[in-house]
């Protein structure tokens, strides 16, 4: 028994507080995405429960700062968020805080409740970026041509600043900049756009189509 107490103490002692968002959309593309997110700043996304290649990456503290102050406003999920209002669905959002033993955790189609829509917003940016992440990347491996499209989605997105962790793009632009093998325009975006995300306060200027 003293062991086991032991044990539990040992492992409250060394957890430290994750949060958890996912959505399950019947028809979406995709149609179920989740988001985990570590006090320390590193997440997982994942388009499946069972995907076994999650991307990882990794938030500035200023980003994690605000999601769990967020969650702490929402008293970690301890009480119902959804609206009660008849309103078309729109997926089963869940938000789940975990911190050793404790785990509160909801389900909601819809809350009006304003820092729950923050925190929604923010995993929808999270769950956004990535798929441009992914979409860069399957263009530039399969793609050549397509690449351009692809930047460009990410630099509305940059400009929309719905873009997060922009770092994570960096080797992709990187390696399009570098690679004759792509159209001018989409190096010469790739490039400005790597620009920017090492220098946040100086934005790309767009190129026309």
């Amino acid at each position: 028994m003293k062991l086991m107490l032991v044990l539990l103490i040992c492992i409250t002692a060394s957890a430290a507080p994750r949060l958890f968002y996912s959505k399950y959309f019947k028809g979406s593309v995709p149609e179920y995405v989740s988001i985990t997110v570590e006090r320390n700043g590193d997440a997982v996304y994942q388009e499946s429960k069972t995907d076994d290649n999650p991307i990882k990456l990794h938030l500035p503290d200023a980003d994690v700062q605000e999601l769990f102050g967020l969650a702490d406003k929402l008293e970690r999920f301890q009480h119902p968020l959804e609206s009660g209002l008849k309103v078309a669905h729109m997926g089963t959002k869940t938000f789940r805080f975990e911190d050793g033993v404790e785990k509160h955790e909801v389900e909601f189609n819809y809350s009006s409740d304003p820092m729950a829509q923050a925190m929604w917003d923010w995993f929808e940016r999270i769950a956004e970026s990535e798929g441009l992440l992914i979409n860069l990347e399957r263009a530039v491996r399969y793609d050549k041509l397509g690449a351009n499209d692809a930047l460009l989605l990410l630099h509305i997105s940059y400009d929309h600043k719905r873009l997060v962790a922009p770092e994570q793009f960096l080797p992709l632009l990187d390696r399009v900049a570098k690679n004759e093998s792509f159209v001018h325009i989409a190096r010469e975006r790739a490039a400005a756009l790597a620009e920017a995300f090492r220098k946040p306060a100086t934005p790309p200027q767009e190129k026309t189509q």
